[in-house]
């Protein structure tokens, strides 16, 4: 009896495997490249809501040899994401709303033309434009120089391009797509770090998740770091837009951001000279450990929300650049396993995590576009409940020091 039970359990997890179309689009290990790609639920005879997915190579400038990988549902979210850069989402849209930002950087940059090192270590800026971008996972944070050794701004993952790329489509509905890549960290003595970073997206929703696996591949443990760096600006982000998230704890960053924290989860209007202002969270889970955060703009009727694990990600930080529309009107909700500190710093205090050899580590999240009033409502109960009676605690001292 229970050799019949597990051998139709063994069957089923076959047969779901088997239940999905996939394509190979990259694979450094075989030469493979598929280049100018697409397919649509016509082509592949799907019923329910219609889709395609395209990838094109970019040419001209500093993004000749990108890649594009789009997905397009018709009645759900437009996602673009880069496997030149990091498997990091480009931009999202749907139902007239943007999930993303105008950076005075417009080019898909290939990671060919930038020097990390450049700038003190601020070479990251020169590309950086994404919706979502992996800040890690070797190391994060603003940069630093230890031992003749520079840890540059935010480290490689999302200027590192992906070794193998895959997408699949699920037979049955929902007909859920997902696209797979692996980025390699990979330093001769010093790491051997593998990712492979996972979108999953149904067609017709206004949710997509990310689901990314960090494997320490080496013979020896290994620190690492992640932020998602997750950026958005109008229509959701203008004048009294308010961020809101269930909280343990509050600090500013540094001395600048003091003179925010009164306000400092609502919004102004583009600001010249405004300069950035970041603010250090503790998130308040449910007895699960899931939190979430979001941004709502004035007539709360508009918003996205990232839903995370706290066991995962276990802090967030709030960057807040509301300068002028060209500089980069702009704000960052960004769970983590730290704080962007310079990794020293992190590590003093305690927040860099370790991997034994062959050791893995999971990472989460749910984006949601909050296209109407009703969605906003929702969100907001949710922070509510998990917020509870638990008040927050407002510290006007940063927690460390550049």
């Amino acid at each position: 009896m229970k050799k019949s039970v597990v051998a139709g359990v063994i069957m089923a997890v076959i047969s779901g495997q088997a239940a999905a179309q996939s394509w190979l689009l990259t694979d450094a290990a075989t030469s493979t490249e598929k280049g100018n790609w697409q397919t649509d639920s016509k082509q592949l005879k799907l019923q329910g809501s219609d889709f395609s997915i395209q990838q094109k190579v970019l040419h001209g400038g500093k993004q000749e040899g990108s890649k594009v990988l789009q997905i397009t549902s018709a009645n759900g979210l437009t996602i673009a994401l880069s496997p030149t850069r990091g498997m990091d989402l480009l931009h999202v849209y749907g139902h007239g709303v943007r999930l993303g930002w105008d950076s005075p950087v417009k080019e898909v940059v290939n990671p060919a033309f930038i020097n990390l090192e450049s700038r003190n270590g601020l070479g990251w800026l020169e590309g950086f434009n994404e919706m979502m971008v992996r800040c890690g996972y070797e190391w994060t944070g603003h940069p630093v120089s230890k031992d003749s050794v520079m840890y540059t701004l935010h480290g490689r993952a999302g200027n590192t391009p992906a070794s193998k790329v895959e997408v699949s489509v699920q037979d049955k509905a929902p007909h859920e797509i997902r696209i797979r890549g692996l980025l390699k960290e990979t330093t001769f003595k010093k790491a051997k770090l593998e990712t492979w970073t996972e979108l999953r997206y149904i067609p017709g929703s206004d949710s997509f998740s990310i689901h990314d696996v960090l494997t320490n591949r080496s013979d020896y443990p290994h620190d690492y770091q992640i932020i998602y760096h997750s950026n958005f600006s109008a229509p959701i982000l203008e004048k009294d837009a308010r961020f809101i998230a269930p909280l343990k704890a509050v600090s500013p960053f540094n001395d600048y951001a003091k003179k925010g924290l009164k306000d400092w989860n609502v919004y102004g209007a583009p600001t010249k000279d405004f300069d950035e202002m970041v603010f250090n969270l503790t998130p308040l889970a449910d007895k699960n450990g899931e939190t979430l955060a979001a941004l709502i703009n004035s007539k709360g009727d508009k918003g996205v929300s990232i839903a995370f694990d706290t066991h995962q990600l276990p802090l967030l930080t709030m960057w807040k650049n509301t300068d002028t529309l060209k500089q980069g009107y702009v704000t960052g909700i960004e769970p983590g396993t730290n704080y962007a500190y310079p990794v020293t710093i992190e590590k003093q205090q305690g927040r860099v995590k370790q991997l034994a050899a062959g050791q893995s580590a999971t990472f989460s999240l749910t984006y949601s576009l909050l296209k109407d009033a009703q969605a906003v409502q929702k969100v907001e109960q949710r922070v509510k409940q998990i917020q509870g009676d638990t008040k927050v605690s407002v510290n006007d001292t940063p927690i460390a020091i550049e």
